[in-house]
């Protein structure tokens, strides 16, 4: 709120997931600013014309003029605009030089059309704000969950008053989730040759959380199949989502190791839980599946947490040896083994630290910190 009322301004952005509340944060600023407002979505089945966003800066202005104050302009879902950044940069810059009293509040569910809009036209003109899937302590706090009804239905607050009809929270995050984030924000990013691949890849990775697989396997197992390079791209556009992300390999000094076996990791375990057919009772008596759905659990606090250009999330793997996920920040790494009560596995801790001797180490499960702790607090509070 703070930032809405300093003298030089810049304009506020919220980006995130869709369904995680940053429409419902945006509402609790408009009131407690207690400003005249303008708000709007563009949200719809076709893309608004670039005219929309000047059409409601314009109807901010007039209330300016009758209210004599401040008026909060709120521009929900923007990066379904075309070219929505150059509208906007122009209209900023005249409310800028002009001393005007709009002020905008931006929100937009797709990490690449955001940061592009932003870094492209907006450079220096913008505070970006990112908002997350929730965590265990605020769906705690919401809702009493306990941490294993977490781990299953993961972090949407608009489901959760479904739970107790499983059937029809899998329906709703299907339709209401997945189904809009592909079709409204995916598909838009770029042209998508091969759609049915892109929704195949993304139900592969619901099916196999927190595993290792080779662009090649990935191939074999899917239809309408492209090539690795088309894999790769697509799924770089569901982690721009929020939804999928393929870690790869951990090589110090060379940054990320490309065309590496990608570990597959959703944002939000809610997308495992409504995709596959195990109900909460079944997949929690199933402990090689309830282990990766701890694992992708932990991943997915990391992915939320560690946003931005300072972090890495990686995994690294030596044969059978493997540690489940490497955070790195500048020059110091971080290992974290999660014991999850997944068998097969070969701990790869001790070969990691002897190749990275100055890394840390974290044990997360069992033996070590519990999961209620290690998901009680921020990511960013086990790496300072």
């Amino acid at each position: 709120m703070a930032a809405m009322e300093r003298k030089l301004p810049l304009l506020q952005v919220l980006a995130g997931p869709r369904q995680v509340g940053k429409t419902m944060a945006a509402s609790q600023v408009e009131k407690r600013l207690g400003w005249p407002s303008v708000v709007a979505s563009a949200d719809a089945a076709l893309p608004h014309p670039p005219e929309w966003i000047e059409t409601q800066w314009r109807l901010a202005r007039a209330k300016t003029a009758s209210a004599r104050t401040r008026v909060l302009l709120v521009l929900d879902e923007i990066q379904n605009v075309p070219g929505w950044s150059e509208v906007v940069k122009r209209l900023w810059d005249e409310e800028v030089a002009n001393g005007g009293k709009v002020r905008p509040l931006l929100l937009g569910s797709s990490a690449l059309l955001v940061q592009r809009g932003l870094t492209e036209s907006l450079a220096g003109r913008f505070f970006l704000h990112r908002c997350a899937h929730w965590s265990w302590p605020e769906c705690r706090a919401a809702f009493a969950w306990t941490l294993d009804q977490w781990i299953y239905f993961g972090g949407y607050p608009g489901a959760a008053a479904l739970v107790e009809e499983e059937a029809v929270w899998k329906r709703y995050v299907n339709d209401s989730l997945i189904e809009t984030v592909l079709a409204r924000d995916v598909l838009q990013m770029q042209p998508i040759t091969k759609p049915t691949l892109l929704r195949h890849l993304f139900a592969l990775a619901a099916h196999f959380p927190a595993q290792m697989f080779s662009y090649n396997k990935m191939l074999g197992q899917l239809t309408d199949a492209g090539n690795t390079v088309t894999l790769a791209n697509y799924l770089r556009l569901l982690e721009t989502a929020f939804l999928a992300s393929g870690l790869e390999l951990f090589s110090k000094g060379q940054g990320r190791k490309r065309g590496s076996s990608p570990k597959l990791v959703l944002w939000n375990n809610a997308l495992v839980s409504a995709t596959v057919l195990k109900t909460f009772e079944q997949a929690f008596a199933d402990g090689s599946w309830w282990g990766r759905l701890v694992e992708n659990a932990v991943g997915a606090h990391l992915l939320n947490g560690l946003q931005g250009s300072a972090w890495g999330v990686t995994y690294w793997r030596n044969a059978a040896e493997e540690v489940d996920f490497v955070v790195s920040q500048g020059a110091q790494d971080w290992a974290l083994e999660v014991k999850s009560g997944r068998g097969g596995k070969v701990s790869g801790m001790a070969a990691f630290r002897k190749r990275y001797p100055k890394a840390k180490a974290w044990l997360v499960g069992a033996t070590g910190i519990k999961l209620e702790e290690f998901f009680s607090r921020p990511a960013t509070e086990w790496f300072q």
